[in-house]
């Protein structure tokens, strides 16, 4: 009687085991996948970040664009730390600048679905983006972002040449973070087919060997200084002139204790 009452335990706990099992797939099947929202398109939220838009499709629409620059802050402030190195290199080169504070990769997704290349056919599409997206993606959502931006200038820019860079590390010393853009700069890289898509990796230029960032390029570890654009823009300068069908602008000269701060 006993090894009866053993068998049916037993076959009613496996029952029950199948129940919670089915009942935990269930749950599971009914929780909806995450979304990367770096690959959905959406708008800044501030008035600031509106007016800079608007002023960017302004430039746009009033004069004749071979090059564009886009991306986040670091881009934006070719405009102001590197407006020297951007007269020297990319100012004749009837250059627009496309770069927003802030920005993560959906912004400028709906930046450029939104005015920012309507009407234009430029020789060149430099494109920095998805530093801001570190705090908030993983490298692969972030990669995803990139690669939707990349695919949406070749659609609406079909002639345009494309030069993806490397996004530029952040923090004074390696962080988690780092490694999640890298990886995101990774899977960059593959959309490189030389013939539409190119991409460039400068970023040893602003690490030294421990990995740490001279604050002799970047004084607050993120955002170069005017040495830092100047030896940014001479890093690409041979590919973007082979990209535009020009001649290399000659180097830029170092300020006088430029030399020395590389070195530091």
């Amino acid at each position: 009687m006993s090894c009866n009452f053993a068998r049916v335990g037993l076959i009613l706990f496996v029952l029950l085991c199948g129940t919670i099992w089915a009942i935990a797939d269930d749950a599971t099947a009914a929780q909806p996948a995450k979304v990367n929202d770096a690959i959905v398109p959406v708008p800044g939220g501030s008035d600031t970040w509106r007016e800079r838009h608007e002023a960017i499709n302004a430039r746009i629409k009033e004069s004749h664009v071979d090059l564009v620059y886009i991306g986040d802050s670091i881009v934006g402030n070719w405009k102001w730390e590197g407006k020297p190195v951007w007269d020297h290199y990319y100012a004749k080169r009837n250059g627009a600048n496309l770069g927003i504070s802030g920005d993560r990769t959906q912004h400028v997704l709906w930046r450029l679905q939104h005015g920012n290349i309507d009407g234009i056919s430029p020789k060149l599409a430099i494109v920095m983006i998805g530093q801001n997206n570190g705090p908030f993606n993983t490298g692969e959502e972030i990669g995803a972002g990139v690669t939707a931006i990349v695919q949406t200038l070749r659609e609406k820019l079909p002639d345009t040449k494309v030069l993806v860079l490397a996004i530029f590390p952040r923090r004074e010393k390696p962080t988690e973070e780092r490694a999640v853009l890298a990886k995101a700069n990774e899977i960059a890289s593959k959309l490189a087919d030389d013939k539409h898509v190119f991409y460039m990796d400068v970023n040893y230029l602003f690490l030294r060997p421990d990995g740490s960032i001279p604050a002799s390029l970047m004084p607050d570890f993120e955002h170069p200084n005017e040495e830092g654009h100047r030896v940014w823009a001479a890093a690409i300068e041979a590919k973007v002139a082979e990209l535009m069908g020009d001649t290399p602008t000659p180097e830029m000269p170092a300020q006088p204790n430029g030399v020395a701060a590389t070195k530091q």
